[in-house]
């Protein structure tokens, strides 16, 4: 009987979100079908580091709709859709398409959205929070607006911290180098003070190596390490996340009557598990009412 009433529960649950979220299925199945075509073609081609990559993408895909359930909340389609799209860009596209080396404002547009995001998913959690009735405190806007964007930024800057111990860990190159003409260093200055030396119109770059191997780069300037890839990274968040608590503070001020905010935060779910929507089908199958009668 356990078995069959979460079979029972699982089609209800299709059946439910192909009536009421049609768009979010359609992207779904159609970016699941892409995932697991690339991951029979990095099959054939041996690049199992690739197919790990496409597994790990069908779990994320996967993670909206158990958030869904476990925390009894309910993601606007355009959220969802947004989520899905940020999975596939990132990993798909990004990684095993190389759109990060094919246009240099693949990754930039990224972390935008990631800001953007993450400030929806802090909003979300205070938010939530603010409307349950056992808590006794109640979140200004502006507050909740701060804290989402608080949210964001903090994601931004652990992210990068993890880029950088996996380049000086494992060489990955993950903070991107950028070609620059033109550097100042007070490492250059050549009394040893601090005094900053100003290195202009920079074509080439010569590594000495400590066997004697002199290499020239050929880049066409100073090879910058990372440095302006991160600050730009976290510019691009600050941008997403200053967005974001925009839209949460008007959201929260209007008090959720805003169409447009509405897309893209959660509410509360009205049946708050799945074994109570399971019990609710079970007692209207059998026309039976869940209240006590007082009629005795």
């Amino acid at each position: 009987m356990p078995n069959k009433s979460k079979k029972q529960s699982l089609k209800n649950t299709i059946r439910d979100a192909w009536q009421h979220e049609r768009g979010v299925m359609f992207v779904y199945i159609f970016l699941r079908l892409s995932v697991i075509l690339v991951l029979v073609a990095q099959l054939f081609n041996r690049n199992f580091e690739n197919v790990f990559l496409c597994v790990l993408v069908l779990f994320l895909f996967s993670l909206p709709t158990m958030l869904e359930r476990r925390l009894a909340i309910e993601l606007p389609n355009t959220l969802e859709v947004i989520i899905l799209l940020f999975i596939y860009a990132a990993e798909i596209m990004g990684e095993i398409g190389a759109y990060y080396i094919k246009h240099p404002y693949w990754d930039t547009a990224l972390h935008t959205m990631n800001g953007f995001l993450c400030a929806a998913i802090g909003f979300s959690l205070l938010d939530l929070l603010n409307r349950q009735k056992k808590v006794t405190f109640q979140l200004s806007p502006l507050y909740l607006a701060v804290v989402a964007f608080c949210f964001s930024m903090t994601v931004g800057v652990l992210w990068e911290f993890f880029e950088c111990l996996m380049d000086q860990l494992f060489y990955l190159d993950m903070q991107k180098d950028i070609i620059v003409h033109e550097i100042a260093s007070v490492n250059l200055d050549p009394t040893g003070g601090n005094t900053p030396v100003h290195l202009r119109d920079i074509v080439d770059v010569i590594v000495v190596q400590g066997d004697g191997t002199q290499t020239a780069l050929g880049l066409g300037g100073y090879l910058d390490i990372g440095l302006l890839d991160t600050m730009m990274d976290l510019f691009v968040n600050f941008i997403g996340a200053t967005v974001f608590s925009f839209i949460g503070f008007f959201y929260v001020r209007s008090r959720g009557k805003s169409r447009f905010a509405r897309r893209f935060i959660p509410v509360v779910s009205d049946v708050k598990t799945p074994g109570a929507a399971a019990e609710k089908t079970e007692l209207d199958s059998n026309g039976k009412d869940s209240v006590p009668s007082d009629s005795q």
